[in-house]
């Protein structure tokens, strides 16, 4: 056994020694922090093939973006998710109807925020679109084949499933991700 490993060892010993508060005094203390937000892809259920999805213009109106948010403290992010879908784009949808991406979570570039990703469909032609015009400019489908001037974390979040200008370009994040679900991959 080397030195290190060795040392190592004896550094848990001591750590796990400690009083619980303690040790979690000491891990919030030296451990990353991250802001955890939610995202959602929301693709119009009566398109044909390629699809349409949901888009927001958000100030300062440079591109176009993906309805998401900051989850609250202890809200689950399929909760979060549809909670952020709902105030920025008017569309209801149930936590339970969203599915998770796959990853679930995307670290930003910048690495203080993590995402967790949802998909979901709605019928487009019943589902109103309502924006407050002051966090939110606009709101609209888009063909999947022609999408507009995306924000560059939209972009890049899109091309992690597979979807958008930068679809393929980005390597997975897990060994099976890559591909956004399809509505027959669940049950409806």
């Amino acid at each position: 056994m080397n030195i290190s490993r060795q040392v190592r060892g004896l550094a848990y010993q001591l750590f796990y020694g400690l009083p619980l508060p303690v040790r979690r005094h000491l891990a919030r203390a030296i451990s990353p922090k991250y802001l955890v937000g939610a995202v959602t892809v929301i693709r119009d259920s009566e398109a044909p093939e390629p699809g349409r999805l949901l888009l927001l213009r958000q100030p300062p109106g440079r591109g176009w973006g993906l309805p998401a948010g900051l989850l609250k403290r202890g809200e689950l992010p399929a909760v979060g998710a549809a909670r952020e879908l709902h105030e920025e784009a008017g569309v209801r949808i149930e936590p339970g109807d969203l599915h998770p991406g796959n990853p679930n979570a995307i670290v930003h570039p910048n690495g203080g925020v993590v995402d967790t990703v949802w998909f979901g469909w709605v019928p487009a032609s019943s589902t109103p679109l309502v924006v407050d015009g002051g966090e939110v400019l606009e709101a609209r489908w888009f063909p999947l084949d022609d999408l507009p001037k995306l924000t560059w974390p939209t972009e890049r979040l899109l091309g992690i499933y597979g979807i958008g200008p930068r679809a393929g370009q980005l390597p997975p994040s897990v060994p099976s991700a890559g591909a956004a679900p399809t509505r027959t991959e669940f049950p409806k």
